[in-house]
């Protein structure tokens, strides 16, 4: 038997399907039970998930186009700040969702076969795909809507959106972590993260600040992946700090980690 999301009950035996397919089953029933509670209840659903961003990025062009007579880059100020904040906003949503879906999956832990794993991964593609269905639409309407003189690369395009969603995906998994093992680290990392918005490249270039800001912002990695994406959009414009052995070892590093501990203190995270 199983339940309305295609879950095994949790009084059903050993499943007879191989164990692969009962992972892959596992995670595409937590991803249409995490769209049915995330967007199904909602009205509007999927549509404030493109409204979000594009107001930002609206309110942000309105504004700065009164205080400088051109973006740092090209003549359009919403393409801009779309190429800087949509990476953004696909890492802090990543954050935000993979650090709470251990607290969210709990109850379904007592199914047989639902992992922690499981609960991690389904959040990941799920919200990996929706952020990047945003990204497109967001970008595709501002070409056809602007005229924005621009010539689009897509491999460093999705070089920058793969660094932002592992990174924000290795994050996501060290807060889930320190979050059940300290409680108190979730107010702390609210804190200490709000100058993220600041030195993440959305406003600015990296090249434009003084040496002493670059040398403090070059350990961003939001700051390389909002670069990649630049250069994928503006033809003159040539990244040339990005490092991305740097990036994607900081990434994966964190990922390694984050599966190591919670691997070990997965009980004691859970019990919290």
């Amino acid at each position: 038997m199983a339940n309305s999301f295609g879950l095994p009950s949790a009084k059903t035996g050993p499943s007879l399907r191989p164990p692969r397919f009962r992972a892959i089953r596992t995670i595409a029933a937590l991803i249409l039970r995490e769209m049915s509670s995330t967007y199904g209840r909602s009205p509007g659903g999927y549509i404030w998930a493109i409204l979000s961003p594009l107001g930002a990025i609206l309110i942000m062009s309105f504004a700065f186009s009164f205080m400088v007579r051109s973006p740092a880059l090209g003549t359009s100020f919403i393409l801009f700040y779309a190429t800087g904040y949509l990476p953004y906003n696909l890492y802090m949503q990543l954050t935000a969702k993979i650090g709470t879906a251990l607290r969210y999956s709990q109850a379904l832990m007592s199914y047989p076969g639902v992992t922690w794993l499981h609960a991690l991964l389904g959040r990941l593609i799920l919200n990996t795909l929706t952020l990047t269905m945003v990204f497109c639409i967001v970008i595709i309407g501002i070409t056809m809507a602007v005229d924005t003189r621009t010539v689009i690369d897509i491999r460093p395009i999705l070089d920058g959106l793969l660094l932002a969603t592992l990174t924000g995906f290795g994050i996501g998994m060290m807060n889930a972590l320190l979050v059940g093992l300290f409680p108190i680290w979730e107010r702390i990392w609210i804190i200490i993260t709000r100058p993220l918005f600041l030195i993440s490249g959305i406003l600015f270039l990296y090249e434009d600040m003084p040496k002493v800001g670059q040398d403090f912002l070059w350990w961003n990695p939001l700051i390389h992946a909002t670069a990649l994406i630049r250069t994928g959009f503006y033809p003159t414009y040539h990244a040339s700090f990005v490092s991305l052995p740097y990036c994607y070892g900081f990434a994966l590093t964190l990922i390694t980690l984050a599966l190591i501990f919670l691997r070990k203190s997965f009980r004691t995270v859970m019990e919290q």
